[in-house]
């Protein structure tokens, strides 16, 4: 019978992890301070030692996007549209993974840890509702383009440039 609860407890430690990509945010930061070319599989790599990757889901602009869609399509991303309004659309993409982030929360019980990538600080009230909800909260992005609020803030933060 030991072996039985050994085994259950193991898989309520193990992370079930949920990936939020806000693409233009992390596309943007790694091109202009790190001038390099984005590369989601870094991120998928690093965070795939800390648990098991459930879903990921990326936000953006994918008609402006080019060749990165077929990339991050290729690492079985689900791509979410957004589209510019015509007033502007700052936190478009920012407000849709959040309201995503905390709907899984109550759908998806079995998810205990959630990654956001994209370094801004309008994430932190969402870093901070998932805590509540205890869920474990990892943040993925550049040093020098990521609120340094939100990397004190998240359990770990991972920076890009180190995920290698």
């Amino acid at each position: 019978m030991g072996f039985i609860k050994e085994s259950v407890l193991s898989h309520q430690d193990r992370l079930n992890i949920a990936v939020f990509i806000d693409f233009d945010n992390i596309e943007i930061g790694v091109k202009t301070t790190l001038g390099q070319q984005f590369d989601v599989g870094i991120i998928l790599d690093a965070i795939k030692e800390r648990g098991e990757v459930v879903t990921k889901i990326a936000y953006a602009d994918w008609t402006r996007a080019g060749e990165y869609s077929r990339h991050l399509t290729q690492h079985a991303i689900r791509l979410v549209q957004r589209n510019l309004t015509p007033g502007g659309d700052k936190n478009g993409a920012d407000i849709n993974l959040a309201l995503d982030a905390l709907e899984m929360v109550f759908t998806h019980q079995h998810i205990n840890a959630y990654v956001i990538v994209g370094g801004d600080s309008d994430f932190l009230s969402l870093v901070e509702k998932l805590k509540q909800y205890d869920k474990k909260v990892f943040v993925v992005g550049g040093r020098a383009f990521t609120s340094v609020i939100l990397q004190r803030n998240c359990h770990e933060f991972i920076a890009y440039e180190n995920a290698r």
